[in-house]
């Protein structure tokens, strides 16, 4: 069902896959939106037992896009690396493919959010401390993946 990628000598491993999804704090998720028109926006995420989880808010164009449509694709890039030409860039990407949806369960909600909030808060007390005052007014994704892939770019 999804297509092989074009410059197969590009490609890269699961395994990278899997590091830049849990070392890259952004990703950029595009939904269809309202009018069938694609949005598309960024994001903080953690990847955990194979899925990819974010926060929100509980109203709003994200949630009701993915209350019409659950299938979505996010995209993750690295920093790259400054190539000898000094203008040029070397990056990694990887493109998921999945289905998303909302986390109903406040425990799963909490469990989910701990892994979010320790990979960006200074200190654990903190996430804990969020989770607690912002819990009720918060909506928490999972994102599902059916097909990932990556590449290594050299621009030119």
């Amino acid at each position: 069902m999804f297509r092989k990628m074009r410059r197969a000598k590009q490609e890269l491993s699961k395994e990278e896959c899997i590091e830049i999804l849990t070392n890259e704090p952004r990703g950029v998720l595009a939904l269809l939106g309202d009018y069938d028109y694609t949005y598309a926006l960024p994001m903080t995420h953690v990847y955990v037992d194979g899925k990819i989880y974010f926060h929100g808010a509980q109203t709003g164009h994200k949630n009701d896009a993915v209350k019409k449509h659950d299938k979505i694709s996010y995209c993750v890039m690295d920093k790259g690396v400054l190539n000898d030409d000094g203008w040029s860039y070397t990056f990694r990407s990887v493109i998921v493919f999945g289905t998303i949806r909302t986390l109903d369960d406040d425990d799963e909600k909490t469990d989910k959010l701990t892994y979010l909030g320790d990979k960006f808060f200074p200190t654990h007390e903190g996430t804990v401390d969020e989770i607690r005052r912002l819990l009720h007014k918060t909506e928490v994704f999972e994102i599902t993946i059916d097909h990932m892939s990556g590449k290594i770019v050299v621009e030119k």
